[in-house]
C-alpha cells in the first residue's frame, strides 16, 4: 500500500510539472487562434469552435522582414554551430589526448573565461567587433556566438575521455596519422555530443536577442528575436496577433527539438557515463 502512494504522489508530482511547463504554450496557442478584442471578455483558455481563426497567422506570415528575419537566423545559427563543432572537438581532443607544457594552465584559462560575466567585457568586445569592422552586419553575432561560449568543449571533453586511448594505438599501428584518427575514428564516436551541442546552441542562439539587438540594429539585419521584439512594440494593444507572432517564431526550435530529441538525451546520457 505504501508504495502505491508514493508512486501515485510521484505520478502528481510529474503532472503538475508537466502542466506547469506546458500551460503558458497553451494558453498562447489558444489565444493566438482567437479573433482580436476577444480575450478582454472571454477566458484564455476557451475558444468557441465557431469562432476559431487562422487569420493572425496568415498576418504574421505577411510581415515584411519575417522571411528576412528567418535568413538571417538561419545563417548565423549554420556558421556558428559549424565552427563550434569543429573548433569545439578539435581542441577538446588536443586537450585530452596530448600532453604538452601548460596543459593545466590552459584548461584553467578556458574555465575562467566561462566564469567571466559577459556584461563585464561588453565595452570591450563592443569595441573589437566594431574594430573588425563587423557592426551592424551578421558577422558580428556570428565571432560573438563563435569565441565567447565554450560550452562545447566541455561537452567533448567528457565524451573524448570515454573513448579507449587502445582506439588511437590501434589505428596507428596501421599507419594512421592524427588526423585521420580524428576524422574517420573519433569524431564520428562523438556523434551524440554532437546532436546534443546542435541542440543546446540552436535554443540559444535562437533565443538571444541582447547580441542580435545591440550589434545588428539596421532592418535588413533582424532575427527571429528582435522581429519578435519590433512586432510586439506594434501589436500592444492585439494579444492574438502577439500570440500568433510567439508561436510562428518558436515553431522551428520546437520542431528541432521534437525530430532531435532521441539524440540530445542519448548524448547526454553517453556523456554521464564512462567506461
Amino acid at each position: 500500500m505504501h508504495k502505491k502512494l508514493v508512486l501515485v504522489g510521484k505520478y502528481l508530482v510529474s503532472l503538475f510539472l508537466i502542466l506547469l511547463v506546458f500551460f503558458p504554450l497553451l494558453v498562447t496557442v489558444v489565444s493566438s487562434l482567437r479573433m482580436p478584442g476577444s480575450l478582454d471578455s472571454q477566458s484564455p483558455l476557451w475558444i468557441p469552435f465557431d469562432q476559431i481563426t487562422f487569420s493572425n497567422y496568415t498576418n504574421v506570415l505577411k510581415e515584411k522582414y519575417l522571411l528576412t528575419s528567418f535568413i538571417n537566423t538561419l545563417k548565423i545559427v549554420v556558421v556558428s554551430i559549424a565552427f563550434n563543432i569543429l573548433l569545439g572537438a578539435l581542441t577538446a581532443y588536443c586537450l585530452e589526448r596530448f600532453e604538452f607544457r601548460f596543459k593545466k594552465v590552459i584548461y584553467i584559462l578556458f574555465y575562467l573565461a566561462m566564469m567571466v560575466p559577459t556584461n563585464i567585457v561588453e565595452i570591450a568586445r563592443f569595441r573589437v567587433i566594431r574594430g573588425m569592422g563587423l557592426y551592424n552586419s551578421i558577422g558580428a553575432p556570428i565571432v560573438i556566438y563563435i569565441a565567447a561560449n565554450l560550452m562545447q568543449l566541455y561537452i567533448y571533453r567528457q565524451f573524448i575521455s570515454g573513448i579507449p586511448v587502445s582506439l588511437d594505438e590501434s589505428a596507428m599501428l596501421d599507419g594512421c596519422g592524427y588526423f585521420r584518427i580524428f576524422s574517420q575514428i573519433i569524431f564520428p564516436l562523438l556523434a551524440p555530443a554532437t546532436a546534443t551541442l546542435v541542440i543546446v546552441k540552436t535554443v540559444s542562439i535562437v533565443n538571444d536577442m541582447y547580441i542580435p539587438y545591440l550589434y545588428m540594429p539596421n532592418n535588413r539585419n533582424r532575427t527571429l528575436t528582435t522581429f519578435l521584439m519590433r512586432y510586439a512594440g506594434a501589436r500592444q494593444n492585439s494579444w492574438p496577433l502577439l500570440a500568433a507572432g510567439i508561436i510562428v517564431v518558436a515553431l522551428p526550435t520546437i520542431l528541432l527539438y521534437v525530430f532531435f530529441q532521441k539524440y540530445i538525451i542519448e548524448g547526454i546520457a553517453a556523456g554521464a557515463v564512462k567506461e
